[in-house]
């Protein structure tokens, strides 16, 4: 399973731990990424995604899935949130 964010696209970094001694040796840095469940309005169901914390903060802060799909740019977007951003239209066009 990838270690990525399906509504951001973040992912792993790599990077150094430096000693005192400043020897060198690779990492990664892992982004903290967390399976939920977000409600989808205008869906009327539950969608599970992989998200990172801060695409939580975000969404919530955007006012929920929905607007945050229906806001952002599909240039912005990874495919799977694309893909769920398709549906909600869909529905909501079906629906008006």
């Amino acid at each position: 399973m990838a270690r990525r964010c399906m509504i951001t696209g973040k992912g792993v970094l790599t990077g150094n731990n430096v000693s005192h001694a400043h020897n060198k040796t690779r990492r990664r840095y892992l982004p903290n990424v967390q399976t939920t469940s977000l409600l989808s309005e205008t869906l009327g169901e539950m969608v599970r995604l992989r998200l990172t914390t801060s695409a939580l903060r975000t969404i919530d802060f955007k006012g929920g899935l929905d607007a945050f799909l229906l806001n952002t740019p599909n240039r912005k977007l990874p495919g799977e949130a694309i893909k769920i951003k398709r549906r909600i239209q869909r529905k909501a066009a079906s629906a008006a």
